[in-house]
């Protein structure tokens, strides 16, 4: 049932998750914790986990992309299901691993349900969403190119979610911020519903109206450059044969001129 692609596929996914929730805790509870500063680093590490894991599991690192994607039909059920297990998992080793560093618990910094800091982090999710969706359905981008788009669209995401609230955009990274609480009310409503509304309407939003019926766009370009080639061969061939006469006619004029002058 697990063989060793699986595997590590799931490992991916936990150290990809605890990589980027213990880099929001180190920024977050620095002297530069502003939105802008977590932002920044969260991207880089966005963009880090999509290059060094898009390959092994599509380095989601985030339960409410993996539910997107599900809706969408882009992952299977048993694989978002162990997925959102492990980003869980890998966000609480990284809570326990930097509590261990700082030789401290950490205060839940959660608070009780908010309805404007739900809506900013489905809106900065949102955002995140459709960055996540073109790297899905457009297969002609590079490695490069899929590693930068995460990485700005998860900076974005969290610098708008911020503006009502902290700014986590990850229910994984709540989870290990203790901005939510699995066996609580604390965060469920904010850090965990939010994100998941706004991942699911950018997908899903996305696939309906950009992804071209499952065309990327290198191949659409490409039926466009066919058509207008077969249009303009007829044009092309009439001009070589019009050309063709004009040389033959000035070719027999020549030894005409040339016999004129010795006489």
């Amino acid at each position: 049932m697990f063989g060793r692609r699986k595997v590590a596929a799931l490992v991916a996914e936990f150290l990809g998750t605890g990589v980027l929730t213990l880099v929001f805790l180190s920024v977050q509870r620095s002297t530069i914790g502003v939105p802008y500063f977590v932002a920044l680093a969260a991207g880089l590490v966005a963009a880090m986990v999509v290059f060094v894991f898009s390959g092994v599991s599509g380095a989601h690192v985030n339960p409410a992309v993996t539910l997107a994607l599900w809706t969408a039909r882009k992952v299977g059920s048993l694989t978002a299901v162990l997925y959102v297990v492990v980003q869980l998992l890998g966000a609480w080793a990284a809570y326990a691993l930097y509590t261990y560093f700082v030789s401290s618990s950490l205060q839940p910094i959660g608070g009780t349900y908010t309805g404007r800091v739900m809506v900013a982090e489905a809106v900065g999710v949102l955002i995140l969403a459709l960055g996540w969706a073109a790297v899905v359905y457009r297969t002609n981008l590079t490695l490069g190119a899929r590693a930068a788009l995460v990485g700005i669209s998860y900076a974005l995401a969290v610098i708008v979610a911020a503006a009502a609230g902290i700014g986590l955009a990850n229910p994984a990274v709540a989870l290990g911020t203790r901005a939510w609480e699995v066996f609580g009310s604390m965060g469920w409503g904010t850090y965990v519903l939010g994100p998941v509304l706004g991942a699911v309407i950018g997908v899903n939003l996305y696939g309906l109206l950009f992804a071209g019926s499952n065309k990327d766009e290198e191949t659409v370009v490409l039926e466009e450059l066919v058509v207008t080639e077969t249009v303009a061969a007829p044009a092309a061939a009439a001009g070589k044969t019009t050309t063709k006469k004009t040389t033959k006619k000035t070719t027999a004029k020549k030894p005409a001129a040339k016999r004129a002058t010795r006489k």
